[in-house]
């Protein structure tokens, strides 16, 4: 199953999110698991990810990076294989793809449809800046299109009192992301509002998508707070290849 962006791109700009159904892999796995560091057969993966080429077209290729919620940002096809934790081009046919299961996955282009980008960024990678480390790829922040996949939500993500302190440190305004404190100072921290504040900060105006939570809908996503060991899906954007 794939989830198409709820957003309004330049012609010739495509961009999808996989659900965890529609592939070959079993339990934990089950079913479409496209993460190749997770534990589950190879040749599941494989299989499933051919799959995923099949939805993508013909010609579309995914740029496939090792992700480990840093701030790096890789350009495709070079960068492919490497660790990063974005990844831009602006050559067709190659898709810029992340891996998630409850992270926030963010899928960029420009107004002109000549760029795309696609960032993974748990909490890590967006106090670290991953999302601005994207955005400065383009020529111009006011130019560019973002869209928010699917995410651990709000009402789900709890996180310890040195998480929201650290995001208070670097900017006060962060504080209206998290609800509480409760018990031990732990909070419930919004993913999807520190992305949107941190690109509308960075002069990203134009932010789509948000509001599918991973943790909550167990049918049609993985979550690694939920599950432990489970599988990953993936959001991809690229721009399509001529005919």
């Amino acid at each position: 199953m794939i989830l198409r962006p709820d957003w309004s791109v330049p012609d010739g700009v495509r961009a999808v999110a996989s659900t965890r159904e529609g592939g070959v892999s079993l339990p934990p796995f089950q079913t479409l698991n496209l993460g190749d560091h997770v534990g589950d057969d190879p040749a599941h993966v494989a299989e499933n990810r051919r799959r995923l080429g099949a939805w993508l077209g013909e010609g579309v290729e995914p740029g496939w990076i090792r992700q480990v919620h840093g701030t790096h940002v890789v350009e495709l096809p070079v960068g492919k294989g490497q660790e990063a934790d974005a990844a831009t081009t602006t050559e067709p046919g190659v898709a810029c793809a992340i891996l998630t299961a409850d992270c926030l996955p963010v899928l960029f282009c420009d107004r002109d449809g000549q760029r795309v980008a696609a960032a993974h960024a748990g909490w890590r990678g967006l106090l670290s800046g991953v999302l601005e480390a994207t955005v400065s790829r383009f020529e111009s922040p006011r130019r560019v299109l973002a869209w928010m996949g699917p995410a651990i939500g709000p009402g789900a993500f709890e996180v310890g009192p040195e998480v929201y302190e650290a995001f208070v440190a670097s900017d006060a305004e962060h504080a209206r992301a998290f609800s509480g404190p409760g018990v031990g100072g732990r909070r419930m921290a919004n993913l999807y509002e520190l992305a949107r504040y941190r690109l509308n900060r960075c002069g990203v105006s134009s932010v789509a998508g948000g509001g599918r939570c991973t943790f909550r809908d167990a049918q049609t996503f993985y979550s690694y707070r939920r599950s432990g060991q489970t599988g990953r899906m993936a959001s991809l954007i690229w721009i399509e290849p001529a005919s």
